[in-house]
């Protein structure tokens, strides 16, 4: 079977705030080429039934994710894709199920190798929206006096931050189904260094006019954890929408570059 003919099974992880709804233009291209899509709602996200205000740890919060990829036949890999803080989930999986992992691949997503442990890691993976204002609403479930248990972009800022790029029909798709993502399990993430993470092959695709996490940072990540393949599109932060024909083209070579490397 040649490169251009296998069939893939690609899981998607959605970002902070997102669910698996975000990937739905993705995953119907994907499917008319006949791979085997799963998009996952990390817990807490999506339809998920959890309160993301009593999810604490990272561990809980991928639990959907880790269950697929512990669920596998031994005989099959996956090819992760990754959105925004999803890139965090993918770099998770690394570490602990390598052997499973066909590629991980990171859309404008966060890729950092130990997490956030220095402060170039916070500099080059936070999100800093302060110049737009005070955009987020913060959820305190344990009380105003404890720290933050969930937060989202104010509904009137989402369309500047998220989507300027995007039609106006699937911002308000988004408008309709975003929730409060989970913030304690991204508070100090850390990964501890897997055995053959340097065994999965990693892509990053660039969000050029992305207002979350800035090109500029993308690009230092990029340059710290050089991943085999950079691939650059002029979207915003969710090019899933704004750009889904190219993103679906890129994943396509992505995969086949697997091949065409062994």
């Amino acid at each position: 079977m040649s490169e251009t003919s296998e069939k893939f099974h690609f899981v998607m992880v959605h970002g902070f705030s997102h669910g698996a709804w975000c990937w739905y233009k993705i995953r119907s291209l994907l499917e008319a080429s006949d791979h085997k899509v799963s998009c996952i709602d990390l817990k807490g996200s999506g339809i998920d039934p959890s309160d993301p205000n009593t999810i604490f740890t990272f561990q809980d919060y991928n639990k959907p994710l880790i269950n697929l990829l512990s669920n596998l036949p031994q005989n099959q890999k996956v090819i992760l894709v990754g959105h925004s803080s999803g890139g965090q989930s993918l770099t998770y999986a690394i570490h602990k199920f390598a052997n499973k992992i066909r590629m991980a691949i990171y859309v404008g997503a966060t890729m950092l190798k130990h997490g956030f442990v220095t402060p170039q890691d916070y500099e080059d993976g936070d999100p800093d929206l302060s110049m737009y204002g005070d955009v987020c609403k913060k959820i305190y479930g344990l009380g105003a006096d404890q720290p933050a248990t969930s937060m989202m972009i104010k509904e009137e800022f989402q369309r500047k931050i998220l989507y300027h790029l995007s039609s106006k029909e699937d911002s308000t798709l988004a408008v309709m189904l975003m929730r409060p993502g989970p913030l304690r399990p991204l508070v100090g993430l850390r990964f501890t260094e897997g055995v053959k993470a340097e065994s999965v092959p990693r892509v990053y695709i660039k969000t050029l006019q992305d207002r979350v996490l800035k090109r500029e940072q993308q690009e230092a990540m990029v340059k710290r954890w050089p991943p085999s393949l950079v691939f650059a599109l002029e979207s915003d932060h969710c090019p899933f929408f704004s750009t889904p024909t190219l993103l679906f083209a890129f994943l396509l070579k992505a995969a086949a570059s697997v091949n065409a490397a062994t």
